[in-house]
């Protein structure tokens, strides 16, 4: 092992408390807030319905999807499930229905078709001259049902952020409608998007939506079926609840963050902003706390299908992270929302330890053994992260924060790489 204590700090493992769901059956949970819906719009017996499924990587998206296949069925409709992920999976239907495959969700598991296609039709134009696109199969059903998570957005603060209205704004809009309103969005702000859901919802016949919000671990906290006509009321109300339970970084000025993997599974934009207090977009640029001087990415998440946008938010990374890149998913997802920023490729090296090297010999501090230091995962499991030594007595005045493991070196393994975070060891 090649040992780093005369180069870096030692570190330790820290535990935060977040805020813990009180949900135990998903199923249930599903069942019971569909029983209590009471749709406004009318139905008639075999009627279909697109159920519209997007491509974050959302804790039991499978059993939620599946328990409202269900209902729908129950109740004598015929649903079918069609993929609302704007430009994803490379913008092709064979991209965005694998990705829903990795979530659990295909034909031979939900029981029902996916029709997965790019095809869209232009539904009319806002009083501010954005073109509205949807999908034309979703189009084709007598009912369109949407199923999303509600989040902090990573580029924009806004009354409506990441959810319903997004999905089906962008999601069902696929590239034509992502390109749209994000291009738009430069001159009239991500406030589009809410009125762009206000024209979907009067022009098309959705008969709900299933929201789903997360507490700090990213397990749903709180599932509910929302009828047509309060989708964007009700999303309002849950993005603040949204805000409330996300798990954030809790220390600040910090010289390196460490994070070991990104990915579309994990954000937006691989890594969200709302954790890293970065952004950069011809939207607006910021940092903001926990105010971090240089990001070293380690790797790309398997998951996450070679879709590397948000890499360049990072200073650093490394050639592994680089060479598992796939430049037409990233280029695609990028240049779709207005952003080459994201898809830039940063300074990257051999190893862990001549990026980390690189890191803090530029951060501006006179001592390495000064640097404050995090490592974490990924930017949504942050139960467990590592903190370097200067940042002890931030640590013991934080009363959600407690120390799990004695201070240690900081290890690189022959090659001059971090074995995989792991909380339990340093």
């Amino acid at each position: 092992m090649i040992q780093s204590d005369q180069k870096f700090p030692g570190m330790a493992v820290v535990k935060q408390t977040l805020f813990q769901s009180q949900i135990i059956d998903i199923r249930n949970a599903v069942e019971t807030t569909l029983k209590k819906l009471n749709p406004k719009r009318p139905f008639r017996q075999g009627e279909t319905v697109a159920v519209a499924v997007g491509s974050r990587g959302i804790n039991h998206i499978e059993t939620v999807v599946q328990e409202t296949i269900q209902f729908l069925i129950q109740i004598g409709l015929k649903p079918f499930i069609v993929p609302a992920m704007g430009s994803h999976g490379g913008g092709t239907p064979e991209g965005q229905e694998k990705i829903l495959r990795k979530f659990g969700i295909s034909k031979s598991e939900m029981s029902v078709p996916i029709i997965s296609n790019m095809e869209v039709a232009n539904i009319g134009k806002l009083s501010e001259g954005t073109d509205i696109y949807f999908s034309k199969t979703a189009l084709s059903a007598d009912h369109v049902v949407v199923i999303n998570r509600i989040k902090p957005h990573t580029k924009f603060h806004s009354d409506i952020e990441s959810g319903l209205c997004k999905m089906l704004a962008v999601g069902l809009g696929k590239n034509s409608g992502a390109v749209e309103i994000h291009r738009d969005a430069v001159q009239h702000s991500f406030g589009i998007i809410e009125s762009a859901a206000v024209y979907i919802l009067e022009k098309c016949n959705v008969l709900f939506g299933l929201a789903i919000v997360e507490d700090g671990y990213g397990q749903p906290a709180q599932i509910e079926a929302i009828s047509h006509e309060s989708i964007i009321s009700r999303e309002k109300q849950l993005l603040q609840k949204a805000y409330e339970h996300m798990a954030r970084i809790p220390l600040n000025h910090i010289d390196v963050l460490i994070i070991d993997q990104i990915g579309k599974n994990i954000s937006g934009i691989g890594m969200d902003s709302n954790v890293t207090g970065r952004h950069r977009d011809i939207t607006g640029d910021f940092n903001v706390s926990p105010f971090i001087k240089r990001i070293f990415v380690r790797d790309l998440s398997p998951d996450s299908d070679g879709n590397g946008n948000g890499i360049g938010l990072a200073d650093v990374t490394t050639k592994r992270l680089v060479e598992a890149l796939d430049l037409k998913k990233t280029y695609t997802n990028a240049i779709a929302a207005i952003s080459p920023e994201k898809a830039a490729i940063p300074l990257h090296f051999e190893s862990d330890l001549l990026a980390v090297e690189a890191c803090v010999g530029t951060c501006g501090i006179k001592s390495n053994q000064q640097a404050r230091i995090i490592r974490i995962k990924n930017t949504a499991n942050l139960e467990y992260f590592q903190v370097s030594m200067a940042l002890k007595d931030d640590v013991n005045r934080n009363g959600e924060l407690s120390f799990v493991t004695p201070w240690g070196k900081m290890h690189f393994d022959g090659s001059g790489n971090l074995p995989d975070f792991n909380p339990m060891q340093t």
